[in-house]
């Protein structure tokens, strides 16, 4: 719930433990819609957050003239990394175009790669949160090969000469775009070298769209995830909200899935990646052989777990009502559209959830680890985007903040 705006420090395991297993009132099975899907709050840590200014990234501003206010920011940042070679450098993408590199020592931000220019005119960031420069990934052994990974969103006369290389939406109005930078000097401040288009995927609206990729941290050179590129899909946000036509469920579309494939392979439909043949649904046919996990409406941030079990972690966005926290694992199906966190969710009526059937085990669906629901106003229009939605967090494994190690740690986007 989201009475308590000062918390931010959540730990799966013990904190968020009222909120682990299938909530009562949907346990009771019966037609009525649930009025109030998670009635515990979640508890405050006792813990304090001090936060210190590292950089204040470039004004920047989107293509074309936006129509939704919430665009018009100073700049629209969305992750922070570390360069996987040892410098010490961070790197931080803008939605608006611009790739940053910030220097070890004194943290200035400069343009290291201005995605927008690559792609004009066909780049587009003026509608849609997530829309333009949406992410960057470096390969594990960018220090030695130069390869990183972006993703951007392409409009215009793009959806009239290029074609998309997996099953596209009906009416598609956007492409979501994956391509491979090699820069000639990985030491370099700003990127120099080529690049190519491995991945294009269509969309017939603009949220919920290309999130983000990203390698396993914890795969070593030899092991069969090392190098594998990890993608996550939303279901385009097509039509009416919360209805994408089924196809988190279609194992025949990459839309609402979690993609994994291998960027120096050839073997896939348009030659340009490989399809790792341990994929959970390689080679099966009628099923796209990329999916590593599905069922998801807008997979926004994925991390794992570089201790314990390594697991992956996925922060998923919900509909109506729930933010979840879901534990991925090849062939995982976390339910969109049909469910909702652990709650059925019905196309006929978007202002509740209702209880799970009383033959839901059939379905073998992955119910989030830790969830929490909006708990609006009373006079909040159900049909209206109540503003609020989950993140992405990381486990803790650091040394220098003993009270957080082990824990997962995440942020909420709040409007209002």
């Amino acid at each position: 719930m989201r009475r308590r705006l000062s918390w931010c420090l959540l730990t799966i395991a013990a904190l968020l433990l009222p909120l682990l297993s299938v909530p009562p009132a949907a346990q009771a099975r019966d037609d009525a819609p649930i009025l109030d899907p998670i009635p515990d709050d979640p508890a405050p840590s006792g813990l304090g957050l001090v936060l210190q200014e590292v950089a204040q990234l470039p004004k920047s501003t989107p293509t074309g003239t936006p129509t939704d206010p919430r665009l018009l920011r100073w700049n629209r940042i969305n992750h922070v990394g570390e360069v996987p070679d040892h410098s010490g450098r961070l790197y931080v993408p803008d939605l608006n175009g611009n790739l940053y590199l910030l220097d070890k020592k004194t943290r200035t931000p400069h343009v290291y790669l201005d995605v927008a220019a690559t792609f004009a005119p066909d780049f587009f960031s003026q509608a849609g949160l997530g829309q333009g420069f949406g992410f960057v990934t470096f390969h594990p052994d960018f220090r030695k090969n130069g390869k990183f990974y972006t993703t951007h969103v392409e409009a215009g006369e793009a959806l009239k000469t290029k074609t998309p290389d997996l099953t596209p939406q009906p009416k598609t109005g956007y492409h979501g775009v994956v391509d491979e930078w090699t820069a000639t000097d990985p030491k370099a401040d700003t990127f120099s070298g080529t690049h190519r288009e491995i991945l294009r995927i269509g969309f017939a609206g603009r949220i919920h769209n290309l999130q983000q990729i990203d390698f396993n941290p914890n795969a070593r050179p030899g092991d069969a995830d090392y190098g594998k590129l990890y993608l996550s899909v939303g279901d385009g946000g097509n039509g009416n909200v919360g209805d994408n036509g089924g196809d988190p469920q279609n194992l025949g579309v990459p839309q609402g899935k979690i993609l994994r494939i291998d960027p120096a392979g050839k073997d896939s439909a348009n030659g340009k990646y490989g399809v790792p043949a341990d994929n959970p649904f390689a080679g099966q046919a009628g099923k796209l052989g990329e999916i590593y996990a599905y069922g998801m409406r807008d997979p926004h941030r994925f991390s794992w777990d570089t201790g314990g079990t390594h697991r992956l972690f996925l922060a998923h966005i919900g509909e109506h009502e729930i933010e979840s926290i879901h534990e991925l694992y090849p062939g995982a199906n976390i339910g969109w559209s049909e469910r909702e966190g652990a709650f059925t969710f019905r196309k006929d009526d978007r202002c509740h959830l209702y209880p799970l059937p009383a033959d839901d085990a059939k379905y073998d669906y992955e119910y989030p680890l830790a969830a929490y629901d909006h708990d609006p106003p009373a006079d909040w229009n159900c049909s209206s985007d109540v503003g609020r939605a989950i993140s992405g967090g990381y486990v803790y494994r650091g040394a220098r903040l003993p009270a957080l190690r082990g824990k997962y740690l995440f942020t909420d986007i709040v409007s209002g």
